[in-house]
């Protein structure tokens, strides 16, 4: 089954907080909007997205090594199965629990946002298994971490205060999704030649390395602008500059070093979304 230690690193704890910034972004404008927050549904959601993000994780591991994708060769952070921590069949064990973890804190969402909330549920819990074991190596990666890492949690967070979807949400949603598929453009540009040997196109294997760095630079300062434009140039904006400066400085860092030393630009990347979250909170509280 493998020790508590393995299936903390099988997890991936650094990963989690891109599932816990959009819905602190939700919850930051549903507060913005109504001066108040229920928070009941506001952990609920937070719990919900941690544990449907250590699930996906664990799928992640399991498909990809029963894929043969997590060669000797990797160059990303060491994976359960690979690494032999925990076999396959317990692996499959845990996606099952996590599974039904994420089913039973997701459920009472069902008293603030109706029935149909379910099904949002199940989309959340099919796509995690589709993104590791077709849409990925599809390319279609980028496009399922701009819904699920912005436009469902951000949304869905306000939409569970408030019942409504406005203008200025889609904005919020769409930039913290494009910050955040930064983590995967530091992994897909990381893994360019190992993806391109095992089929997987990313947009990076089609367009190549060049294209990763550029759109690593492009989804911070758009998401950035984004921010800028829904608060409505608001001058508590100018604190964006702050996350500007950091993702700065891992853009050059991404251009200058490779394989395993991208592993800190991806350490990094996750800081700066977590930042970014923060900052646009903070923003959207004070105005």
């Amino acid at each position: 089954m493998g020790s508590i230690k393995h299936w903390v690193l099988a997890s991936r704890p650094k990963t989690l907080t891109g599932a816990m910034a959009p819905v602190l972004v939700g919850g930051a404008l549903a507060w913005h909007d109504l001066h108040q927050l229920d928070w009941t549904a506001f952990v609920l959601c937070l719990l919900f997205a941690v544990v449907m993000q250590i699930d996906a994780n664990l799928v992640n591991d399991y498909f990809d090594y029963r894929k043969g994708t997590d060669r000797e060769d990797r160059l990303g952070p060491e994976r359960a199965c690979a690494q032999g921590w925990i076999t396959p069949r317990a692996m499959m064990r845990g996606i099952i629990v996590v599974s039904i973890l994420a089913s039973l804190v997701g459920i009472p969402l069902i008293l603030w946002g109706g029935w149909w909330m379910i099904g949002i549920g199940v989309l959340c819990l099919l796509f995690c298994f589709l993104y590791t074991t077709h849409l990925s190596y599809m390319g279609w990666g980028d496009v399922l971490v701009v819904l699920f890492f912005g436009i469902v949690p951000v949304g869905f967070t306000y939409y569970l205060q408030s019942g409504t979807w406005t203008w200025q949400l889609t904005l919020l949603a769409l930039a913290q999704g494009l910050v955040t598929d930064n983590m995967l453009m530091v992994n897909n540009y990381r893994d360019y030649h190992q993806d391109a040997q095992s089929g997987k196109k990313t947009l990076v294997v089609r367009f190549g390395e060049r294209f990763g760095r550029q759109a690593y630079a492009f989804l911070g300062f758009i998401g950035a602008i984004l921010v800028v434009f829904a608060a409505k140039g608001d001058p508590y904006c100018s604190f964006i500059l702050i996350y500007l400066y950091l993702h700065q400085g891992t853009y050059m860092k991404l251009r200058s070093l490779q394989g395993r030393e991208l592993n800190k630009v991806l350490g990094q990347t996750a800081r700066n979304i977590l930042i970014f979250a923060l900052i646009t909170s903070w923003i959207l509280i004070r105005t």
